[in-house]
């Protein structure tokens, strides 16, 4: 059998620990804290031990602590607290309140007292970890959802909030109605001007086409130089007055591309309104029929079937 290791190696062991840890007796008075938690909570070891941790425990917590311990201590409460990892907050030596996980121990009794012992992780680092991690995320998957040349919604996007709204509408029985524009004669532009100025364009008639739009409207660059709406709680004549805003709007004013070129740009729109029992990609054909009829009709104007 091997010998007991000498408790000062378990003492340097401890006192040495990352984990911050924490002894308190039956009546919650310190009775040592090492040098991470005291590097946690600002006191010294001198100012921690013999002092009562209700020095460490915000608000509520410091006038009930004592109590439950108490309580466990004479058998006539289980403690929901000892054997359990949980999250907890501390106060430091200024005030402020530090999130923590903490692991709680019945170590035993010593010479007739109680004592409780603790392993304790500050979670600043793990909680600013995962805000960094949420952030990127969330900023990752709107770069996922956004058209990178105009910088408003990509056709994944659009699909996305198509089939929102089109349960939404199912539920409440409100209409939808979906529309497809298209710039007109775009590869003349592009011949004529060079592709950065159509690229302008297309960032140009984005940014109209948006303003122009309600704000309870969807507006996206779907493909090449089509773009798709979504009209929510709208009627197709209604639709039609708000496509027309949005066509005026591309058509008031030339275009300026970075080497001082005006171009003047218009756009063809056909919409429909979508019935219950159709999907997004149904009605998109439908406005897609109705978008060849603007067109064949003259361009820069709306045609709804």
């Amino acid at each position: 059998m091997q010998p007991a290791l000498p408790s000062s190696l378990m003492c340097s062991l401890v006192d040495e620990s990352l984990d911050a840890v924490l002894i308190i007796d039956e009546d919650c008075i310190v009775r040592y804290a090492n040098q991470s938690m005291q590097n946690l909570s600002g006191y010294s070891g001198e100012e921690l031990v013999g002092k009562s941790l209700d020095a460490l425990l915000p608000g509520a917590m410091a006038s009930c602590h004592t109590g439950f311990v108490r309580t466990f201590t004479r058998g006539e409460a289980p403690s929901a607290v000892l054997g359990k990892v949980r999250e907890f907050a501390i106060r430091d030596r200024n005030g402020i309140v530090i999130p923590i996980e903490m692991k709680a121990i019945d170590i035993g009794q010593h010479e007739g007292r109680r004592y409780f012992g603790a392993f304790i992780e500050d979670l600043r680092p793990r909680r600013t970890m995962e805000a960094q991690n949420a952030a990127l995320l969330a900023r990752l998957e709107q770069e996922a959802m956004t058209d990178p040349l105009t910088g408003i919604a990509n056709r994944r996007a659009f699909a996305a909030e198509g089939d929102h709204m089109l349960v939404r509408a199912r539920r409440s029985g409100a209409p939808v109605v979906v529309g497809i524009a298209d710039i007109d004669h775009f590869k003349k532009i592009n011949d004529e001007n060079g592709h950065p100025a159509g690229d302008t364009v297309l960032r140009a008639v984005a940014q109209r086409m948006t303003e122009a739009a309600r704000a309870s409207d969807f507006v996206a660059r779907i493909g090449g130089e089509e773009f798709g709406l979504l009209f929510p709680d709208t009627h197709a004549d209604a639709a039609v007055g708000i496509a027309q805003r949005i066509r005026e709007s591309v058509a008031a004013s030339p275009i300026e591309t970075d080497d001082g070129r005006l171009v003047h740009a218009t756009i063809s729109i056909g919409l429909t309104q979508i019935s219950p029992a159709e999907q997004l990609d149904d009605g998109l054909a439908t406005a897609d029929c109705a978008l060849y009829n603007a067109k064949n009709g003259g361009r820069n104007r709306v045609e709804s079937i």
